[in-house]
């Protein structure tokens, strides 16, 4: 019997257009995706370092270009979050206890938060026990201690507690540590159809 959820946010609440930021980069001149971005990225989404060293670390890879235009590019990725997924979210949250478990940074929460009204996200986030971003906790998945994290500070039985993350790599830790989980395939599955597909009952 499931009484808890821990959802992640990108590409299972809001749609992430990874070709967008692709392109986008790619009109400012980033040829390639170096092994430092990755890094950079890493850093950023634990909180490790702030906003400006963040896109200072992108400027050393395109040196004639604005800050602010290296910000929307790294925005490009932020697709829609329908309606759809928030009534849904409502319609839940008085039967389980919910949770948000999101790998994300600074940049990116402001930039949703913007784009789809003050409104829209406190709604978003009043369905929810407890939201941890990984900027803030500095703890990033697939990191079992991530994990760790949302259970024990909540008291949360794993068995009774479903995981829903759209990469395998989080999920199969989660599966590790006694969860129950769903792999969500973005395009294929949505997380709106959790009751039909019997993930629960």
């Amino acid at each position: 019997m499931i009484e808890a959820i821990i959802f992640d946010f990108g590409d299972v609440f809001i749609d992430l257009n990874k070709q967008a930021i692709e392109t986008e980069f790619r009109k400012l001149g980033l040829t390639a995706w170096h092994d430092d971005l990755d890094a950079l990225n890493k850093e950023y989404e634990i909180g490790k370092i702030d906003e400006l060293e963040f896109m200072q670390g992108f400027q050393k890879h395109l040196p004639n270009i604005e800050l602010v235009d290296i910000r929307a590019a790294w925005n490009s990725i932020l697709g829609d979050f329908p309606l759809y997924r928030l009534e849904f979210l409502q319609m839940i949250a008085s039967k389980y206890r919910l949770f948000l478990l999101s790998n994300t940074d600074h940049t990116h929460i402001e930039k949703f938060e913007h784009k789809v009204g003050q409104t829209f996200a406190r709604d978003f986030y009043s369905c929810f026990e407890k939201v941890y971003f990984s900027y803030e906790i500095g703890l990033r998945k697939p990191d079992e201690n991530a994990f760790k994290y949302v259970i024990n500070n909540h008291n949360l039985s794993p068995k009774k507690t479903l995981f829903i993350d759209d990469k395998k790599e989080n999920t199969d830790v989660a599966e590790r540590l006694g969860l129950q989980v769903w792999n969500l395939i973005p395009g294929t599955d949505d997380v709106t159809q959790i009751f039909d597909k019997k993930i629960i009952s």
